[in-house]
């Protein structure tokens, strides 16, 4: 793992006298007693905004600046998903909460985040009090942010137990109805697998599925042929998961229409 320059929680030793108290207010579950002193699990467990720092009454905890193992933000899902799966909603509530301050850039300073990549979610009540649709125009469906497939956290929220859309990115100009048929009620991640990293397509899929294990997943491509490399994709991805997800593959036309669409085959093989 990149090592880089960021904040990482400090532990005095010499004042910690291992008493536990920091321990719950760690939404990562990052520290451990072990010899009768916390310890840091992992350093990439850390990701140094310091909310356990009001939980020590001897006030050994500190927050400092040095070269780390960067943030793990999928490490740290996988953790607490086999060692503390209770802590596991508090922790992507703190992760949505925080998500401005967790872009993964080095040395950044607080509040400065890239909005391509800043996580938002919203809900149908959110969108409404936006502003009132004008008469004749199409609401939008969509309900999160970001969408491409290189910038969305595997960990989101709104991938949680969700139907989840992986679309071409000329799918919704050639689909004129994209929003209320395919993205109404559900997740989405957009790429485009000619012109793209597939490979990193690869991971980042391989991380949502793990992380946030999602009820279904429908892929929508093109019908040229280098855009089936998404089905392709997808196929192997939940094959070598193992996972019992249903999985929807649909073909756009070029001039929009809806050329064929087979699914909700189980591709995983096993639960």
């Amino acid at each position: 793992m990149a090592r880089v320059r960021r904040k990482i929680i400090r532990i005095d030793e010499e004042k910690c006298d291992g008493c536990g108290l920091c321990l719950p207010a760690c939404p990562e579950g990052a520290l451990q007693v072990i010899d009768g002193k916390v310890k840091l699990v992992k350093e990439s467990f850390c990701d140094g905004l310091g909310a356990c720092l009001g939980n020590c009454p001897r006030g050994a905890l500190s927050v400092e600046e040095k070269e780390v193992e960067e943030y793990d933000g999928e490490g740290v899902v996988a953790h607490l998903r086999e060692k503390s799966p209770e802590l596991l909603e508090r922790h992507l509530r703190h992760l949505q909460e925080h998500a401005h301050e967790l872009s993964g850039a080095p040395a950044q300073p607080a509040g400065a985040c890239c909005p391509s990549s800043q996580m938002l979610h919203w809900d149908e009540n959110e969108k409404e009090k936006a502003g009132e649709e004008e008469e004749g125009r199409i609401s939008s469906e969509l309900r999160q942010w970001p969408v491409q497939l290189h910038l969305v956290p595997p960990s989101a929220p709104y991938f949680q137990n969700a139907d989840l859309v992986l679309v071409a990115d000329c799918v919704p100009f050639a689909y004129a109805n994209f929003h209320r048929d395919f993205l109404k009620g559900r997740a989405i991640a957009v790429g485009c697998p000619k012109l793209d990293d597939i490979a990193a397509y690869r991971q980042k899929l391989e991380q949502i599925i793990a992380a946030s294990n999602p009820k279904s997943l429908t892929v929508i491509y093109m019908e040229v042929p280098c855009c089936y490399g998404f089905v392709h994709l997808a196929r192997e991805v939940l094959a070598e998961s193992g996972k019992d997800i249903p999985l929807e593959t649909v073909m756009m036309g070029i001039k929009g229409e809806l050329r064929t669409s087979e699914g909700g085959d189980k591709a995983g093989g096993k639960s």
